[in-house]
């Protein structure tokens, strides 16, 4: 069973799926939060003792066949977020680019970047995977006496090679920075918004809406 404190956060998602998808959402929220391994379906089915499920298959569904809108998922986190916190006038949103090192023919829209962990000033190093571009809410968690980033939305950007091959129209970060920040403050139209990135976003292009 799911506690009562996370059920009453996790309920303001149930308009976004059907009753026997939102069934199996709160089995994978609850077993991502306790899994002590890596978050993923079998082990999050493992920690809730699911792991003699027949139909395990229903539950990959959710993210591969299950029909409900990612984006409206995050506007929800992103005013619970905003409501938990107490957070009013002005909001501080992080934002900067991270890169999952994925393998695989499945792994569509991999492409080649630098790696920002092992590589330094004076050493280059390259990593095939996905780039991802995450939002984070930036506030201070007053038992940790710390400011958290905590995320409520990320966006893939697939590498130039992914779109030139399928004839799409290649979107750089800065421009996928750009539609989600326009995004989000229509979200929060009544806050102040400052949006905090690292040098690689310092375009005029992405400044003049900032």
């Amino acid at each position: 069973m799911m506690p009562c404190e996370l059920m009453n956060f996790v309920i303001a998602f149930a308009p976004l799926f059907s009753k026997p998808v939102f069934n199996r959402v709160k089995v994978l929220l609850t077993g991502a939060i306790l899994s002590p391994h890596t978050r993923t379906v079998a082990n999050a089915l493992r920690v809730m003792g699911l792991s003699q499920e027949k139909h395990f298959q229903n539950y990959h569904r959710v993210f591969g066949r299950a029909q409900w809108n990612c984006l409206a998922v995050s506007q929800i986190l992103l005013h619970l977020l905003v409501k938990t916190f107490a957070v009013s006038g002005e909001i501080v949103i992080g934002f900067d680019d991270t890169v999952e090192r994925r393998r695989g023919k499945q792994i569509k829209a991999k492409g080649i970047y630098r790696d920002a962990v092992r590589s330094s000033k004076s050493f280059f190093v390259k990593t095939s995977g996905l780039r991802w571009l995450s939002f984070m809410v930036l506030t201070e968690v007053e038992f940790a006496k710390k400011v958290w980033a905590l995320p409520f939305l990320t966006v893939l950007c697939p590498s130039e090679r992914y779109d030139e091959e399928r004839g799409i129209r290649h979107r750089k970060l800065t421009d996928r920075a750009r539609q989600a920040i326009l995004l989000i403050q229509r979200w929060l139209p009544n806050l102040d918004l400052v949006f905090v990135g690292d040098s690689s976003f310092a375009a005029l292009d992405l400044l003049d809406i900032i």
